[in-house]
């Protein structure tokens, strides 16, 4: 399944995307929660699913045309982001960076999140916005102290995630909290790809496309820890929850790591691939 959440900032809706439509679950079961996170929390993935099913034959004013509905991030209000530094072995060895013996991890402001169509916007003063295409895992119930064999059991399932990144504030301050959580720096979907649509989250070509120029371009094979280790490395000692997002790293091809550099600025479009899940498209705009 494709799981979505649709309309206007502020207004989003859960919804899951059938063929070219989008059904509307609130307006289908509105007795179910608001969002997905409450829909996680209250294990109804498999009445969703069975819903699903059922989807041409409910009623029209249940289903909107995908291509006429604002898509926002999917999860929009995780209790934690918690993001993973130089987890691909091309990426550490472009950043002069020997592989950590333990996931690198950090976490990135919920402010950040932004929907997969939606701007990014360029904070007043910034000289050195930066790409990172990244997988992104999203949790499905509860984890704590779980096996690598478990892991994925834990997952409801994948998105795209571009950690755009303001790496001037990201390496003046020694710490990555600001440089990562700038507002609209989280755009991720445009789904949720369910678990049981990709059995091999290990293995997914993704990109970065910066004006139709391929800048990153790599698997997710590559990565030194690979989804089901970073879920049991974290879930060791900081308890995952429904909802929860796992940025899982970027691979080589960043612009601060470029010669020449290359950085975002406005009326720029940056376009994050990812294999079985689908592309990010946002366009680059400055600060009002």
């Amino acid at each position: 399944m494709r799981l979505v959440s649709f309309s206007e900032r502020g207004q989003e809706r859960p919804g899951i995307v059938v063929g070219k439509e989008v059904v509307d679950l609130r307006a289908a079961r509105p007795e179910w929660p608001a969002t997905w996170r409450s829909l996680l929390e209250t294990s109804l993935l498999n009445e969703v699913r069975r819903l699903a099913e059922q989807a041409a034959k409910l009623p029209t004013n249940y289903r909107r045309p995908l291509d006429q509905v604002r898509l926002g991030p999917p999860i929009l209000d995780p209790r934690n982001i918690v993001c993973v530094g130089v987890n691909y072995h091309d990426h550490a060895s472009e950043a002069g960076k020997t592989l950590p013996s333990n996931p690198v991890l950090f976490a990135k402001a919920l402010g950040a999140l932004n929907g997969p169509y939606d701007d990014i916007v360029i904070p007043e003063g910034s000289t050195q916005v930066d790409y990172e295409a990244e997988l992104a895992i999203v949790i499905g119930r509860q984890a704590k102290r779980v096996s690598e064999r478990d892991a994925l059991d834990y997952v409801c399932g994948y998105m795209a995630l571009n950690d755009v990144s303001e790496r001037e504030a990201q390496f003046s301050d020694k710490q990555w909290y600001r440089g990562k959580s700038f507002d609209t720096f989280a755009p991720c979907g445009p789904w949720i790809v369910t678990g049981d649509e990709i059995p091999d989250p290990g293995n997914l070509t993704l990109s970065a496309v910066l004006n139709g120029q391929v800048l990153q371009d790599s698997n997710t094979s590559q990565m030194s820890f690979g989804p089901a280790a970073l879920v049991s490395f974290i879930s060791r000692g900081i308890t995952l929850y429904p909802g929860d997002i796992i940025a899982t790293g970027t691979p080589s091809g960043v612009g601060f790591f470029r010669e020449p550099q290359i950085f975002l600025k406005p009326d720029d479009v940056i376009e994050i691939k990812v294999e079985k899940i689908g592309t990010l498209r946002n366009r680059v705009a400055a600060a009002k």
